[in-house]
Order: C-alpha cells, then sequence, then structure tokens
C-alpha cells in the first residue's frame, strides 16, 4: 500500500503527479497534481491506491474524499492535436506541467510517477511505480483517471459507437472493430497502432 513516507521525510509541500491515458487510441492525456495535507485522515489514506488497481466505484469514492478534504488538486491536459505534433511522451510531460501550475501554489518538490522528470517550477523526483507507492502520487492517479474517464464519457456522447463510455478510448475488441466499421474521428490518434494501420487500410482500398 502507499504511504506518505517519501512526502514526509522530503519536508515542506510536496505534490504528487502522475496522468492518464497515454495509451488509448483516442482522447487526450490527462494529468493531475495533489498535496495532501500532512495530517491526511486514516480513513481518506484507506481510499488512495495505484488507480489501476481499483474499480470505478473505489476510486470514484476516493476522488470525492479528495475534493472534501484540504488537499490542493490540480489538473491539466495535452489534446491529441498536442499528442500528434509533440508525441505521447512530451503531451504527457506537458499535461503534468499544466496540472502543476494549476495548483493554485508552488511545490517545493514534486514526485512523479516513472522514470523521465517533466520540466517543472520546482524540484523534481521520479519515482518508478509511484502509484503503489506514494500516496500523492496515488491521488494523482486517481483523480487523473476520473477526470479522463469523465471526459470521455462525454465524448461518447458525441460521438457514439465507439464504447468510450466503457472502454475510454483504449484499443479494445469493439473500439477496433468500431474504427474498421465507422472510420476514425477528429479525436483519434492517428499516428496510434491500430489507427495508423486502418488508415493505411482505407488507403489501400480507396
Amino acid at each position: 500500500m502507499p504511504s506518505l513516507e517519501m512526502e514526509l521525510a522530503a519536508g515542506g509541500r510536496v505534490a504528487g503527479v502522475d496522468e492518464a491515458g497515454r495509451g488509448p487510441l483516442a482522447g487526450p492525456v490527462v494529468a493531475a497534481a495533489v498535496i495532501l495535507p500532512t495530517d491526511t485522515l486514516s480513513e481518506l489514506a484507506a481510499l488512495l491506491d495505484d488507480s489501476k488497481k481499483l474499480t470505478a466505484e473505489q476510486r470514484l469514492a476516493a476522488f470525492l474524499a479528495l475534493r472534501a478534504s484540504n488537499a490542493e488538486i490540480g489538473v491539466g491536459a495535452a489534446s491529441v492535436g498536442e499528442i500528434l505534433r509533440l508525441n505521447i511522451l512530451h503531451a504527457s510531460m506537458l499535461a503534468m506541467r499544466r496540472a502543476v501550475t494549476r495548483l493554485g501554489l508552488t511545490p517545493d518538490l514534486a514526485l512523479v510517477d516513472g522514470n523521465y522528470p517533466p520540466k517543472l517550477g520546482c524540484s523534481v523526483r521520479c519515482v518508478v511505480g509511484g502509484d503503489a507507492l506514494c500516496l500523492s502520487i496515488a491521488a494523482a492517479s486517481i483523480v487523473a483517471k476520473v477526470v479522463r474517464d469523465r471526459a470521455m464519457a462525454r465524448l461518447a456522447a458525441r460521438f457514439p459507437g465507439y464504447g468510450w463510455e466503457a472502454n475510454a478510448g483504449y484499443a479494445t475488441r469493439p473500439h477496433r472493430e468500431a474504427l474498421l466499421r465507422l472510420g476514425p474521428t477528429r479525436h483519434h490518434r492517428e499516428a496510434f497502432g491500430s489507427v495508423a494501420h486502418l488508415r493505411l487500410e482505407l488507403t489501400i482500398a480507396g
């Protein structure tokens, strides 16, 4: 289970930073930055874990508990256009920078999930597997996932047939089949695997 050990050892204002949506075929990449109060209640801490280990219901409960707490939360995103222009790695770094700037205050240190440090306006420490080790990164992973899933559900209502309300833009079989049947939308990442292959098939067929 993640803990506050890294935040307490660092001292000062420490933000956990993580992203959601690097792998999907469609939609933005979303990042979150969270500064947990040092007196985080055990009830809140018990709700926080790597977002991938939680059910949708558990993520929502944790998200609402974070929103109701004294945690500082910032959210940022990079669009599909930015992903295609910058590549997914640098677009993720851009989303992280936006999330940190939207905290409303500058942290002394950012604990970032992964091994690639974004350029932020504070010190940065990368933590591989940080969402399973560090409580603030786990909180950020939950916020980013919930916000992105909600965004994809809204897009699903405007672009029906791809199942984004259920697959959040990931390359599930129904999503790939819908791509073949309906073609890509402007929210698809045209350089990504199945989307690029589909466009090649359509070009050859045409």
